[in-house]
């Protein structure tokens, strides 16, 4: 297991150096440019250029981006915040985005395995058919349709909660962007837990595990759901990182200070340093997690661990 997990390390690091690579072109032959303003003359532009160090050979400037960027140093921003920190501006906004998809991700799961689980035990009845509609629901309807009918109907109707993002508030303000967030999550996982346990429950070690008398509960909640976890866990990875890193809508709907919304920005006044910066975290964190998850398998069902040592060791 230990030289599997090493050769992961080593093909993510590789993943990461050809994700900068790809990332420093993008930021090269993206059209436009932040210093797009009119007011300014050829000479001040080709100033600024020299200043930020944009009129160096490609090659130079290549390295010298590896080198800061794996140190943590994302350069200058260009038009939000004129020469603050890239760094200093995502440190303050990437927790906020990490709480508020920490908390999406864990309402979504738990009540999309239970909704999922619900609809396996009671197949073909009036519980089965209200889980299948949530989740169909949860699936078509885009999370700032949700948002939008949270904010109207508990935040200005009924004043339940904040309806934009308060710092002085950081507990109730989150939990409208909160519920947005999760219902695609737990449509999707109830989606895909009702499937597997179907499938699980009217098989043969199912059967078998039932003939040794074992109790209702620990027939499910052991032998069965421990079967269910490992399609899930697939199926949750790209998903904690999507919402773990913010959705763009949902905060700039509730005015979140995330980095999602920090991205919309960026985007809108073409400051690259900070959209390529913010690309780059995201994919950190989503070979990260893909990690995390592979070594998971082998936690879940230790039959996929010895599998993967025989392989190695052939």
């Amino acid at each position: 297991m230990s030289r599997y997990i090493l050769k992961r390390l080593i093909l993510a690091v590789l993943t990461l150096l050809v994700i900068v690579f790809v990332l420093f072109l993008m930021l090269q032959y993206m059209p436009g440019s932040p210093f797009n303003d009119e007011k300014l003359n050829a000479e001040q532009v080709a100033a600024l250029k020299s200043k930020y160090g944009l009129d160096q050979p490609v090659y130079i400037r290549f390295f010298k981006y590896v080198s800061h960027m794996v140190r943590g140093d994302f350069g200058l921003s260009y038009n939000i915040q004129k020469n603050v920190p890239i760094s200093s501006m995502i440190r303050g906004r990437l927790p906020v985005s990490i709480r508020l998809g920490a908390q999406a991700v864990l309402l979504g799961t738990l009540l999309g395995l239970v909704l999922g689980v619900m609809a396996a035990l009671w197949h073909n009845t009036f519980v089965d058919t209200l889980c299948t509609i949530v989740s169909v629901v949860g699936v078509s309807v885009p999370s700032f349709v949700f948002a939008f009918f949270l904010l109207y109907n508990l935040g200005f109707k009924a004043g339940l909660f904040p309806i934009l993002y308060k710092v002085t508030l950081p507990v109730s303000s989150t939990v409208l962007p909160t519920l947005a967030l999760s219902m695609f999550p737990l449509a999707q996982i109830a989606r895909f837990s009702r499937t597997e346990m179907l499938e699980v429950l009217g098989s043969d070690y199912m059967l078998f595990a039932e003939s040794k008398g074992l109790t209702s509960f620990r027939l499910h909640a052991v032998h069965a759901l421990r079967n269910v976890l490992i399609p899930i866990i697939t199926v949750l990875a790209p998903l904690i990182v999507s919402l773990m890193t913010g959705s763009m809508v949902i905060e700039k709907i509730f005015s979140v200070p995330g980095v999602g919304s920090l991205l919309v920005t960026a985007i809108q006044s073409n400051d690259y340093n900070v959209v390529v910066s913010l690309t780059f975290i995201y994919c950190v964190m989503y070979i990260g997690i893909m990690l995390v998850v592979d070594m998971l398998y082998g936690v879940i069902d230790p039959r996929i661990r010895l599998t993967k040592e025989n392989s190695h060791e052939g």
